[in-house]
């Protein structure tokens, strides 16, 4: 009798998650047999020695007594407050404890969001390249991403004229990844005023991924997207995982601001999907004030001599060294969007460099299709190794891209030697 296959539900068909695919099973199975992975295809400062401050351990073991039980699902008062006070000082003043959800992450908010906002065939017009997140969570909530081009012509902002071509009668919402990963831009005011008026005259919720707020380099501004959205819902996502490098306490939260009149059972809706997970993980929420309400360590981590700074201008020298790499300079975040020359390198796949660069070189980086790009012309490194690491890395890089040069010149010379012989 033959076993009957069990199949993956049909929702998954168009859900794409590769940052932690194929490439990173291989990494895992070369792993185990006992190779030196150096892995740049995950932000995750744990893992490159960068420690939570140590008043946020400190703040969730004091606490742990009373962390054991269930709380509110919106998440417990002291978080929520510290949410609050942080959106006061940055000038938006009609916000309560109320308009706060605590999640086990950023990534559970999106989805929550989504699915108390979406039905059958309602569109989110989403970043490309984007966090993946974001459209997988779409689709798995019944929804269709609608991909805006951000292009780095641009300084990978997005285009206003081009983003309202897209807008349909099924628009239910836009998305605004900033600062962005994975292109490390950082929007104007211009850009982020002129989002918000088109989301206005459209009555479009706008979904702000802001976990990256307070990494910025070189001068560049973080705008809150909540301080210019005033005619329709504003959601906005941030965490303890990267600014504050607590990825494992699995803290995130997402504040409503902006025009509330007619929201209320969208909001209901979601506070129904947070009670339906009970709450989410109590003794990482005991974090959130002392992070919030703290010294910001991160100001000298993106400082000129600070840690992400220094790693950040390791990758800009190897590029600009490079017979075939490009990049538009990342202004935020903690990720550079490196592009390869077409003139130099025409026949470059992105999805192939990446897997023989893990098999020769021992590199895992994430393909810039992994991202929702329409081309394969890039990829995305995470700053966060030291410098030295970065540059052995950029090394190894350009070894591999040698290897494709000089099989291109080979190949060149053969077809003229057939050519001269016919």
């Amino acid at each position: 009798m033959t076993t009957p296959r069990l199949r993956a539900s049909s929702a998954l068909a168009n859900v794409r998650y590769e940052i932690r695919g194929q490439l990173a099973r291989r990494a895992h199975e070369m792993e185990k047999l006992g190779y030196d992975i150096v892995s740049l295809n995950i932000g995750n400062p744990g893992a490159f020695g960068f420690r939570t401050p140590e008043t946020m351990r400190l703040a969730m073991i004091e606490n742990l007594r009373q962390a054991e039980g269930y709380v509110h699902q919106k998440g417990i008062f002291p978080a929520r407050e510290a949410v609050v006070m942080q959106q006061q000082e940055r000038g938006l003043r009609n916000v309560t404890v109320e308009d706060v959800f605590m999640g086990n992450g950023v990534s559970e908010l999106i989805d929550l969001v989504l699915r108390g906002l979406l039905n059958d065939g309602d569109e989110v017009l989403v970043p490309s390249p984007d966090y993946p997140l974001w459209t997988a969570a779409t689709i798995l909530n019944r929804g269709k991403a609608v991909h805006y081009p951000c292009r780095e012509s641009n300084g990978w902002n997005p285009d206003l004229e081009e983003i309202e071509k897209l807008i349909t009668r099924r628009t239910r919402a836009i998305v605004v990844i900033n600062p962005n990963n994975p292109t490390g831009a950082v929007y104007s005011r211009e850009v982020l005023e002129g989002i918000a008026r088109l989301a206005e005259r459209h009555r479009l919720v706008v979904l702000a991924d802001e976990i990256y707020d307070q990494m910025t380099y070189d001068g560049a501004q973080y705008v809150p997207m909540a301080t210019l959205v005033h005619d329709t819902l504003c959601a906005t996502f941030s965490g303890l995982s990267k600014i504050y490098r607590a990825c494992g306490f699995r803290v995130g939260w997402v504040v409503l601001t902006g025009e509330k009149e007619g929201t209320q059972e969208f909001v209901q809706g979601v506070e129904l999907l947070s009670s339906l997970r009970l709450c989410s993980n109590v003794p990482g929420q005991w974090a959130v004030q002392t992070a919030l309400g703290g010294y910001q360590s991160i100001r000298d981590i993106v400082k000129p001599g600070g840690r992400l700074y220094q790693s950040r201008r390791a990758i800009l020298d190897a590029v600009d060294a490079s017979r075939y790499l490009h990049l538009t300079r990342p202004m935020g975040a903690m990720y550079a969007f490196i592009g390869v020359k077409r003139d130099v390198l025409p026949d470059f796949d992105d999805q192939s460099f990446a897997m023989d660069l893990l098999e020769h070189k021992h590199v895992v980086v994430a393909p810039g299709t992994s991202f929702n790009a329409p081309y394969n012309t890039h990829f995305r490194v995470t700053l966060l190794p030291e410098p030295e690491v970065l540059r052995d890395v950029f090394g190894r890089i350009e070894s591999q891209l040698d290897v494709y040069a000089d099989a291109r010149r080979a190949s060149a010379a053969g077809g003229l030697k057939v050519v001269a012989k016919g």
